[in-house]
C-alpha cells in the first residue's frame, strides 16, 4: 500500500526491501535508515500500547539483516548521495564493520543526545548515539551547515571592538611545535618574527593589514593577531560532534513513536547533504520524523516501514 501524504511526501506500508527493490537505480540523493539496534529489548509508547516494535536478534541474524537491507539500498542511492545509518554507539560495531563492507567512505557523526542518565548506577551512561555517513566517493553533495556558537563563548570572546563593531582575535602564530611560514612583518611601529613562523603566508597577512583586520598586541614582544567580527561569524561550521540537539525525551517536541528521532536532527542532516526538491528516503521511517523534516525544507520522501500502525501517526504530522 502507497498513498500520498502530501505533495512531495508518500508512505509505503510493507517490507523495507520489498519496496526499495521498486526504485529506480541511482534514483535517491539522501537515505535516512534507522533500523532496530539489536539492543535485547521491545520498545513501545507505554506499557499497554501496541505501537512499537521487537528488537532482539542473536549477533549473526541481525549483521545478515543490516548487510541484505544495505545491498538494497546502495543500488538505489545516487553517486554523489549519502546514506545515514543511525545505530546506538553500543551497538555500532556490526554496522560499521557493514557499512565499511559497501561504502569507500564510512565517516561517524557523535550525537550527544541527552546530557546526563541520572538512572544509571552500575554502568556508564550511555549518552551517545552514532550516525555514520556513509559515502561512494569522496566528494558527495555536501553542504557547509552552521551550528550556533556557545553563548559563554559570545560573551567572553568578543570584548573588543572597533568602528566595525565588537571582534575577537585570531591567531596569525603558529604554534610552538610545528614551523610556520617564515618572514618578518613590520608594522604601526611593531617588527614581528615569530619563531614558530606565521599561519598564513604574508601576501595574506598584508591584505589583512589594509583592511585594517590586524590587532596589535599593548607592548613590544606580544603576539599579532587578526579580527573575527561577531557580524561576520553567524555561527560555526558543523563539526563531527552534534551537542547541540537534544533528544525528544529531554527537549520540547512531542512524542510519537517509541524511538522517535527529533526533527531538527533531521533537518540537519537533509541540509547537508541535499538540495532542494531532492529526493529523501527513510525505508525504515517510524512515525515520519524525515517526511515532516522534507516537508519543512521543500525536499521530497519516500517513506516506508512494515507497520501498518504507523499510517495515522505520519498523517497526524501533516
Amino acid at each position: 500500500m502507497t498513498e500520498t501524504i502530501r505533495e512531495g511526501i508518500t508512505l509505503n506500508i510493507g517490507s523495507c526491501n520489498d519496496y526499495v527493490k521498486t526504485l529506480g537505480d541511482k534514483s535517491i540523493q539522501m537515505i535516512y535508515l534507522d533500523p532496530p539496534f539489536n539492543s535485547d529489548r521491545n520498545y513501545t509508547m507505554s506499557v499497554d500500547s501496541k505501537v512499537g516494535f521487537g528488537d532482539k536478534w542473536d549477533d549473526a541474524s541481525y549483521e545478515k539483516f543490516i548487510d541484505e537491507t544495505i545491498t538494497e539500498l546502495k543500488r538505489v542511492l545516487k553517486l554523489d548521495g549519502t546514506l545515514y545509518f543511525h545505530i546506538s554507539a553500543v551497538c555500532m560495531l556490526i554496522p560499521q564493520m557493514v557499512l565499511s563492507k559497501h561504502f569507500k567512505i564510512v565517516t561517524p557523526i557523535f550525537w550527544k543526545k541527552c546530557r546526563s542518565k541520572n538512572n544509571v548506577k552500575h554502568k556508564l551512561g550511555a549518552t551517545i548515539d552514532i550516525i555514520f555517513k556513509c559515502n561512494f566517493k569522496e566528494k558527495a553533495k555536501f553542504n557547509i551547515v552552521l551550528q550556533e556558537k556557545d553563548p559563554t563563548y559570545l560573551k567572553n570572546s568578543f570584548k573588543n571592538s572597533d568602528e566595525r563593531g565588537n571582534y575577537s582575535l585570531g591567531h596569525l602564530v603558529t604554534e610552538k611545535t610545528k614551523k610556520g611560514y617564515m618572514y618578518e612583518f613590520s608594522c604601526n611601529g611593531f617588527v614581528f618574527n615569530p619563531a614558530s613562523g606565521w599561519r598564513i603566508a604574508k601576501i595574506e597577512l598584508e591584505k589583512l593589514e589594509k583592511d585594517n583586520r590586524l590587532h596589535f598586541p599593548k607592548k613590544v614582544g606580544g603576539n599579532l593577531y587578526k579580527k573575527i567580527y561577531l557580524s561576520e561569524n553567524p555561527g560555526k561550521p558543523c563539526t563531527d560532534l552534534w551537542d547541540d540537539i537534544h533528544s525528544i525525551s529531554q527537549g520540547s517536541e512531542g512524542r510519537k513513536y517509541p524511538t522517535a528521532k527529533p526533527v531538527k536532527l533531521l533537518e540537519r542532516l537533509i541540509e547537508i547533504s541535499t538540495d532542494k526538491e531532492d529526493v529523501v528516503l527513510d525505508p525504515m521511517c517510524g512515525s515520519g520524523t524525515t517526511g515532516s523534516a522534507c516537508s519543512n525544507l521543500d525536499r521530497m520522501c519516500l517513506l516506508n516501514d512494515m507497520n501498518n500502525e504507523v499510517v495515522d501517526i505520519v498523517k497526524s504530522r501533516f
